[in-house]
């Protein structure tokens, strides 16, 4: 028992304690010791105050939890069981080890980022990864940045600089993590015309705007959200048509952007950026971690002049990409060409799983589970996510548990195993959606879900 302050081990001794050095592996030593410090601490203030004396033992759990607590930060795998295939919070796309394995060898030691072994002389940045993104998207030309946002920013600042920009009132749509369109046309130095309405938008209010001598038409895809109802807007055709009479250049920002055709999965056809490339925009940015199912990054495909243009501003530098950005693009950008990328781009190899593939899945695994009526192999929903496709369902299948616990206890209980397992909660019932999890990740479900289910 912990009865004063002189029944305190020291903050050495305590992170010597063999329970606290294997709670404490994944984390810096100096770490270990500021959240043991802090502990002591506390307790000291709480001795004779509000506790008259604590056992060792519980002492000693109250420090392991809170390292717990901070080790749970670390970046680490998780098993995506919420049927959503490109999950923000869980790290957007999933990413194959082949394609990892394949640029290992180019960004893991010195390499030609910026060097030209022909000539000997600096070479250009990225420059297969940029050939390869004109060539699939049709364009002229195209560059990278580390995000989407970035990539709309760098684009405001160099072609509208402190001038007038069209945009429509249904389009002034908020991003994720807070960020609005409207926030970042402001931060560009540029300044919004508004036309139309949230929910109708002519081409006579474009047509209207051009009283304001704008320096761009903006088109944003409402790609995280959906509008339904008395509605109208203008397509991309028509307003490429009206900026080429009025030589106002416009801008297509596609949001998370595709590259194939979503309808075989999604039962809806999502704008891919060749469409918006051959509809005539003079410059197109969407998402590299989304639908292209790569690596966090911000894709500009149009016309040459504007591209040189963005390259040569001195704000470019600030949001490039280094080599292993590029060598991620440059890898997943040819499976689209090699047209293997069904098979080779893990999005799409777990988005063209079918339900069939994935009751016989779903089966074999109650067979090593042994859960009884505790578990049941149900027709689900999942989604695409990221920000693409709202309201339109994927199918799917589920592990539904059957509990008169609480969903939301089971739910924190699979949060807490090793890998934690995200689910969902639907109709006051915990399941786990099969659709984002793949195979070899399947195998170690069992033993996972074992461990939990007598405890429910």
């Amino acid at each position: 028992m912990i009865k004063s302050r002189r029944d305190i081990p020291s903050v050495e001794i305590l992170t010597r304690d063999k329970d606290i050095v294997k709670a404490s592996k994944h984390l810096a030593r100096p770490l270990t010791v500021e959240i043991v410090r802090s502990a002591v601490a506390k307790i000291k203030r709480q001795l004779g105050s509000e506790i008259k004396e604590i056992g060792y033992g519980n002492f000693k759990a109250a420090i392991i939890s809170a390292i717990n607590g901070v080790s749970s930060k670390k970046i680490s795998p998780v098993i995506n069981g919420t049927g959503i295939l490109v999950h923000t919070n869980l790290g957007r796309a999933p990413l194959s080890e082949k394609l990892f394995d394949n640029i290992k060898d180019h960004i893991t030691g010195y390499g030609n980022l910026e060097f030209d072994t022909i000539t000997g002389k600096r070479g250009r940045r990225g420059e297969l990864a940029e050939k390869y993104l004109a060539l699939i998207s049709g364009a002229e030309a195209g560059t990278i940045v580390n995000n989407n946002a970035a990539a709309l920013f760098i684009i405001l600042n160099t072609l509208a600089g402190r001038r007038k920009v069209l945009l429509s009132r249904g389009e002034l749509i908020q991003i994720g993590g807070g960020f609005r369109i409207p926030d970042i046309l402001k931060k560009s130095g540029a300044r919004l015309v508004e036309v139309g309405t949230t929910n109708i938008t002519t081409l006579d209010d474009y047509k209207k705007g051009l009283e304001e001598n704008p320096a761009l038409i903006l088109k944003v895809h409402r790609s995280n959200f959906a509008v339904s109802g008395f509605t109208d807007d203008v397509d991309l055709k028509s307003l490429v048509k009206l900026g080429r009479e009025n030589n106002i250049p416009v801008i297509n920002d596609l949001g998370s952007g595709v590259l194939v055709d979503t309808s075989k999965i999604a039962s809806v056809k999502e704008p891919t950026v060749q469409s918006s490339v051959k509809a005539g925009a003079d410059l197109t940015c969407f998402s590299g971690d989304k639908l292209l199912g790569g690596v966090q990054s911000g894709l500009i495909v149009g016309r040459e002049e504007s591209i040189k243009k963005i390259k040569k501003n001195p704000v470019f530098r600030a949001i490039r990409v280094d080599k292993i950005i590029f060598s991620a693009i440059e890898e997943l950008l040819k499976n689209y060409l090699d047209d293997n990328w069904q098979e080779s781009i893990k999005l799409w190899s777990l988005a063209y799983t079918g339900e069939s593939v994935l009751y016989e899945r779903g089966r074999k695994l109650l067979k090593k589970i042994k859960a009884g009526e505790k578990i049941s192999l149900e027709a689900s929903q999942g989604g695409i996510g990221g920000g693409a496709l709202p309201e339109i369902p994927i199918p799917s299948v589920a592990l539904v548990f059957n509990s008169e616990q609480p969903p939301q206890k089971i739910a924190a209980l699979f949060r807490r195993t090793i890998p934690p397992i995200i689910g969902r909660i639907s109709n006051e019932r915990f399941m786990i959606d099969l659709k984002a999890i793949d195979e070899e990740t399947l195998a170690i479900l069992p033993d996972i879900i074992k461990s939990i289910i007598n405890r429910i």
